[in-house]
């Protein structure tokens, strides 16, 4: 792909940036350094790897959801002061 400065320009206004001439100067080479990196992955031959979506094996980490006994919710408000009919009572948020 040939990186120019106009190509700079045209991604900086597609990403709504405002580029200077000076970054524009500064960028061009770096982004053509970038493209050669990736135009070097597309010289490797993949013919034969298997197609992966997820590189490693993703599989549940969490417990299952078991109802379990639990306080009551008399014996849980006994233990505040702060309780308004039947529920915690909190900091105002406004």
């Amino acid at each position: 792909m040939d990186v120019d400065e106009k190509l700079v320009k045209d991604i900086a206004k597609t990403a709504r940036l405002n580029l200077t001439d000076e970054e524009v100067k500064k960028f061009t080479p770096q982004l053509k350094e970038v493209i050669s990196y990736f135009e070097k992955l597309d010289e490797i031959d993949t013919e034969n790897v298997k197609m992966s979506i997820q590189p490693v094996e993703v599989r549940n980490v969490l417990r299952d959801d078991v109802v379990e006994e639990s306080y009551s919710n008399e014996l849980a408000l006994s233990q505040t002061k702060h309780k308004k009919d039947g529920y915690f009572k909190g900091p105002s948020a406004l």
